[in-house]
């Protein structure tokens, strides 16, 4: 319900495999023609961050054309048009009726919706439904110098393409400053020397170092177990990225196994984190160390149980009240961001940048972060060089 009036929603749902997401009619029924796109999802071995992604815009779509009472396969580019002016209006006035989505929505987010729904349409149209195929258009590539993989079929039978696209304004990654990094790692723990102890959440100023020096992504990290850290005894201290299924709350790796080396300084701080662990107890509790989660409970929930990310935002919102001059908008994504321009300025080459990112193509890189040596004002800000040099990542040149 939403202002009282009823509207298709998001599900999750937890089976033995997991959890994964599906959308609920405002009859409180499932959409079954959306049940049956998110099962194709699945059965792709889409991400359970995927799916809740591609649910919330089909259930935006689903209230859409509730409202109208629409059928979902008795529509044109019109309906579509609709839709996407009022997901970014947010609401509109008149006889169109609006969408309750609250303030006006980012070109991504109008775009990550809109692709879900032309997704579910192309399923649809592989599978005959007539209108489907209507939303799709082939058109040939344009002459050029760079051609991907298996272009050249392409340029002979033409690409599929949507007859609805969302133009998304091009905008700088977000990045952390260096005193800001600091700020929030003081405000987490500090070092008490006289006792010899840390005071404060160790646990999340781990987190912020591990995702300020790795670039890992939040549900990489939170994925972590103890074996997948290598300390280094004689060798530079690594950590590895491996793609699990069985995460409790529906966490992997996006894009598959890689090593990420690291500093002494941070895999010092881990090796603080673990006695830290093993004082409260972990080590008699837990059946299996190597096998548990580095970031776990310790104050709420199931002692050492994996801690959620949700979790985390909630922490993070609360920290950013009280540490002056942190942007408002910020996410622990912002780390990741912040990681590659800083290696990009300190002059690390862009594939080893793409590599460590865990980027599958270096395109994306590229398309990513192409303006950031252009940008005098980040150079200027910072000692980028200085910065990297503890972070491990030389190794992997």
């Amino acid at each position: 319900m939403t202002d009282g009036v009823a509207v298709a929603r998001t599900q999750r749902v937890v089976t033995g495999e997991g959890v994964t997401w599906t959308v609920i009619g405002e009859d409180y029924r499932v959409a079954e023609p959306v049940e049956q796109y998110l099962e194709y999802l699945r059965s792709r071995d889409c991400s359970p961050n995927t799916l809740k992604s591609y649910a919330r815009g089909l259930a935006l779509w689903w209230t859409f054309l509730e409202r109208r009472a629409q059928a979902w396969d008795a529509i044109g580019v019109t309906e579509l048009g609709t839709f996407a002016g009022q997901l970014r209006r947010g609401s509109v006035a008149g006889d169109v009726v609006p969408l309750h989505e609250g303030a006006k929505a980012a070109d991504a987010t109008v775009a990550s919706r809109a692709r879900a729904v032309m997704g579910f349409y192309r399923y649809h149209a592989a599978r005959g439904v007539e209108v489907a195929g209507r939303l799709y258009e082939t058109v040939k590539a344009r002459p050029g110098s760079y051609l991907p993989f298996l272009e050249h079929v392409a340029r002979r039978t033409g690409r599929r393409s949507s007859v609805v696209k969302i133009r998304v304004r091009a905008k700088p990654a977000p990045v952390l400053l260096p005193d800001q990094m600091s700020a929030l790692r003081e405000v987490e723990a500090s070092w008490d020397a006289a006792g010899a102890v840390w005071s404060g959440e160790l646990r999340y100023r781990l987190l912020w170092t591990l995702l300020e020096e790795t670039g890992l992504r939040l549900g990489e990290a939170l994925g972590l177990r103890h074996r997948d850290w290598k300390t280094g005894t004689g060798t530079t201290a690594q950590v590895e990225v491996v793609h699990r299924e069985d995460h409790p709350h529906g966490l992997r790796a996006k894009s598959g196994y890689r090593r990420v080396f690291i500093g002494s300084a941070l895999d010092r701080l881990y090796g603080d984190w673990v006695w830290a662990l093993c004082e409260a107890g972990a080590d008699v509790e837990l059946d299996d160390w190597d096998d548990a989660y580095i970031f776990c409970n310790l104050h709420r929930g199931r002692r050492f149980a994996p801690l959620r990310a949700e979790s985390v935002y909630k922490h993070l919102a609360a920290r950013k009240q009280h540490v002056p001059g942190l942007p408002p908008g910020m996410t622990p994504h912002w780390y990741r961001h912040t990681h590659a321009t800083a290696l990009l300025l300190s002059g690390v080459p862009m594939h080893v940048v793409s590599r460590r990112l865990g980027h599958a193509d270096v395109q994306t890189t590229i398309n990513t972060y192409a303006h950031v040596t252009e940008d005098a004002e980040l150079r200027a800000c910072a000692d980028w060089q200085r910065i990297t040099q503890a972070w491990g990542s030389r190794h992997e040149g």
